[in-house]
């Protein structure tokens, strides 16, 4: 399955157990992305700006913030899964193998489980699992992401609006 076609998003009903999702855009790490993630976060750990620093650990360059690669995945993601849902949280995060500058990611995701919310008759909870993975189709991180959608007719309008003639 890809990304819907009227760039509108899924809604609960769109989505069963078992879905998987190859998210279709896929994104370089570029060396101020990291730089600029790590700055923001205020991450000290040299290892993701120094490079003498990290030329003398076992990677010999450079690491990718984590945190990074975890908001870049689940940002490829957004189209397919959660444009018309918020984050619940995400479990079981894995990071089995390094990002560095200049690899390129992709993701897919898999529908886990779902069932209407109990408190929220007009969303549902759907349960994913998402990997990412670099060019060389080492998976650099994995996670489960747990989801309020809105059923369909009950979210936000969302779109641009119409352009009102002038004359």
């Amino acid at each position: 399955m890809s990304t819907r076609e009227d760039g509108q998003g899924r809604y609960f009903e769109d989505f069963s157990v078992g879905n998987v999702f190859e998210h279709r855009l896929g994104r370089t790490v570029l060396a101020a992305d990291n730089v600029w993630f790590t700055l923001l976060t205020v991450n000290p750990n040299p290892i993701h700006f120094d490079a003498h620093y990290a030329s003398q650990t076992e990677w010999g360059r450079p690491l990718v913030d984590s945190t990074f690669t975890l908001a870049l995945v689940t940002g490829l993601s957004v189209a397919d899964i959660s444009q018309n849902a918020v984050n619940l949280g995400w479990d079981e995060v894995r990071l089995p193998a390094p990002v560095f500058e200049g690899d390129t990611i992709y993701a897919q995701s898999e529908v886990l489980h779902l069932r209407p919310s109990q408190s929220r008759p007009h969303q549902g909870i759907v349960t994913i699992k998402t990997v990412g993975f670099n060019q060389d189709g080492a998976i650099v991180i994995e996670f489960k992401r747990t989801l309020l959608v809105y059923r369909r007719g009950h979210g936000p309008k969302s779109g641009r609006p119409v352009i009102q003639n002038s004359a």
